[in-house]
């Protein structure tokens, strides 16, 4: 019996059968292995940027008493200026009555 044209063969629609099945099954594998990976990326980048707020809160904190250190050391300065103008001051007076 002769088949026509634009009809596939019992053959032909068997092997196309098989090659869907095929496809079928390799999309739900790599359709797994992409749910996996991308629920891996989430996890990892939560830690990830926990991991970083936490560094950079400790990186604050340290820049904040770098900060406090060096107002310190300023007002001591500004003190020990206040002092030297003053030396300086009364030891121009001293001249200027001698």
């Amino acid at each position: 019996m002769a088949q026509h044209p634009n009809h596939p063969d019992a053959d032909g629609e068997a092997t196309l059968d098989a090659a869907v099945k095929r496809l079928e099954q390799s999309l739900a594998v790599l359709d797994g292995r992409v749910k996996e990976l991308s629920g891996r990326a989430e996890g990892g980048a939560g830690g990830l940027f926990d991991f970083d707020r936490s560094k950079l809160a400790a990186e604050l904190d340290a820049a904040r008493s770098r900060e406090r250190a060096l107002e310190d050391a300023g007002a001591d300065a500004a003190q020990a200026l206040d002092k030297a103008i003053a030396s300086v001051r009364h030891a121009l007076e001293q001249s200027e009555e001698a």
